[in-house]
């Protein structure tokens, strides 16, 4: 996926380069450039989404609105507008704007599916479907009346979601001057540390969703499950290092790839410290609680883009790598 974009882009333009270039400059944007723009923006909506989102459980406002999709009955419940109200109403709000968002962007990548990459279509496609999934466990949400594993299932769809736009976006940048990445394991680090990132990212859903942490210190109950998450800092910080450290021991990679993993580093140690200041505090400080989940889901997105653009480095590289392995003489 992530070395299509540029074998696709030289092999059309080969084909016929004066009818690519004239139908370049009909256009008013290129169609890659547009979904990757569209990804983006959509990525950074939905991280909005899941601060609000947390922001909604923190204040007890998850079933403000009791009744779905509407909000007592109406689009814009103005007589009964209050905090938590307009927290729950503006979640889904903004929701809804992600999901007609994403519509549009599977609509374009399949009409423009002629001057895209062969797979782009198919994971625009896999995006909507997760935000379909998405909306409905919203729904079950409300309906359900905060049952905690459906919570726990929509924060992980909304971080999936998140995570497959950031992918989506990194896949089609261009014009990056990438070095040999020197270690063909520094995407799978990548990978890894995305994934249990994500898997400390479902505890601490499970640890918010059944509010652990109150009924821990209150009556020894769910510690459990507090325990469970505080012990998974434990992998899923090491493995954040090992990607920082790696970026910087290796001085051929490229510069974009440091950047990215220097912000990963500043995040672990951000949510650290937000994280201890939440446990020690027992969640009395609600920006504090939010800024815990909203500081995990861009960790996560940092190394998703991170594993991409290492995937992809390592792409490039290897027609080089054959290259200078066939020019060498055999030595016997």
């Amino acid at each position: 996926m992530t070395d299509s974009l540029s074998s696709y882009k030289s092999a059309k333009s080969a084909e016929n380069p004066t009818n690519s270039s004239s139908h370049i400059t009909n256009r008013f944007i290129e169609p890659v450039v547009l979904i990757r723009r569209m990804a983006l923006g959509i990525a950074i909506a939905t991280w909005v989404v899941m601060a609000i989102g947390s922001a909604t459980r923190v204040m007890n406002a998850g079933l403000a609105c009791p009744d779905w999709p509407l909000c007592y009955g109406s689009v814009l419940p103005a007589e009964q507008m209050n905090l938590q109200v307009f927290l729950e109403w503006f979640h889904r709000l903004v929701a809804s704007t992600v999901g007609f968002a994403t519509i549009v962007l599977f609509s374009a990548s399949w009409y423009f599916r002629k001057d895209l990459p062969k797979w782009l279509p198919w994971a625009t496609s896999g995006s909507l479907s997760l935000v379909v999934f998405q909306g409905i466990l919203g729904g079950l949400t409300v309906t359900q009346l905060l049952r905690f594993d459906i919570v726990t299932a929509h924060l992980g769809t909304g971080l999936l979601f998140f995570s497959s736009l950031l992918a989506i976006a990194t896949a089609l940048t261009s014009n990056f001057a990438y070095a040999r990445s020197a270690s063909t394991k520094l995407p799978w680090i990548g990978l890894t540390a995305a994934v249990l990132v994500y898997l400390q990212s479902i505890l601490g859903a499970l640890v918010a969703s059944q509010w652990a942490l109150h009924q821990c210190f209150a009556t020894q109950d769910m510690c459990i499950v507090l325990n469970a998450h505080l012990i998974g800092v434990i992998p899923a910080t090491l493995a954040s290092i090992a990607v920082v450290v790696t970026a910087w021991l290796f001085k051929e990679i490229s510069s974009a790839l440091r950047l990215v993993a220097t912000i990963a580093g500043l995040l672990v140690i951000g949510q650290i410290a937000i994280g201890y200041a939440t446990y020690r505090l027992h969640l009395q400080v609600e920006p504090l609680t939010i800024a815990h989940q909203a500081t995990g889901s861009a960790l996560l997105g940092t190394l998703v883009c991170f594993a991409v653009l290492a995937f992809r480095a390592n792409r490039q590289d290897q027609p080089l790598i054959q290259e200078q392995n066939q020019a060498q003489p055999a030595i016997r």
